[in-house]
């Protein structure tokens, strides 16, 4: 599975599973662009990039970090232009940016609250999606793809989390959606399902439970593997879903999320 002289531009690429699926991107060949909102975390994931693709022997350009908010639509319009003046292209877009609010039922949250959470992670995916599609119907047929980073809370419900349930399962049916859409411009729209992963939105979730040696056993738990995941493992399945290896897939939500949406 390679990505030679193809671009990929990636929302939240800081740290998490957008740190992870933008190296694994350029180990594989990638031109990388990062368009997320800390600079500093930026650059360290440009370097990390860079060095992914010399240690696989890639001559590679250099990755490229755009500062960009996904909640504003000029933002997005200037990753996607800032990519472009860089590559020359455009064939993947990962909607990685997420945020979550735990501990919130619907008489908990705020107005406000709700339309933070729907912004980032639904508008987000909306706005740069709308960005990248004309850009990404000029890649060779068969080659633009676009892959939304969901939950596996947009396939089940769970408690203290509404405004969390309710957009990533919006980002479920907008991929759904959109591939429909866009079938016939030749790009493929899918999304993974994540269970829970170790980041640090989830580490910082832990601290705020208590410290994560006195938490981190009921996520484990939870799952019927044993364990929760390393971003790693979702930026596999994200790459995949971009690949050539999944040509024929298209409007699909995959669970990576150890079984838990089986029962």
């Amino acid at each position: 599975m390679t990505f030679d002289e193809q671009v990929v531009l990636i929302t939240g690429g800081n740290s998490g599973i957008g740190r992870a699926t933008a190296v694994r991107f350029a180990a594989l060949g990638a031109r990388v662009a990062l368009a997320a909102r800390d600079p500093e975390k930026g650059a360290e994931v440009v370097r990390e990039a860079d060095s992914a693709a010399s240690a696989s022997g890639i001559p590679s350009p250099g990755a490229l970090f755009v500062p960009c908010d996904v909640t504003r639509p000029s933002d997005c319009t200037r990753a996607v232009r800032e990519t472009l003046a860089a590559f020359g292209r455009l064939d993947v877009l990962v909607n990685n940016a997420g945020m979550i609010l735990r501990e919130k039922t619907v008489l908990q949250t705020t107005p406000e609250e709700w339309d933070l959470t729907f912004d980032v992670n639904v508008k987000g995916t909306f706005l740069m999606s709308r960005a990248a599609l004309p850009a990404l119907a000029s890649s060779p047929r068969g080659v633009a793809a676009i892959v939304n980073n969901a939950s596996y809370l947009g396939v089940v419900g769970a408690r203290g989390v509404a405004a969390y349930v309710a957009a990533k399962g919006a980002v479920v049916a907008l991929t759904r959606a959109m591939a429909l859409d866009h079938a016939a411009d030749g790009i493929r729209v899918n999304c993974v399902a994540p269970g829970s992963v170790e980041t640090p939105m989830l580490r910082q979730e832990w601290e705020e439970m208590g410290g994560e040696a006195s938490v981190r056993h009921l996520f484990e738990k939870k799952h019927p593997l044993g364990r929760i995941a390393v971003p790693e493992e979702v930026a596999q399945a994200i790459v995949f879903l971009a690949s050539s290896a999944a040509s024929f897939i298209t409007g699909a939500c995959l669970p990576v999320d150890g079984g838990i949406t089986a029962g």
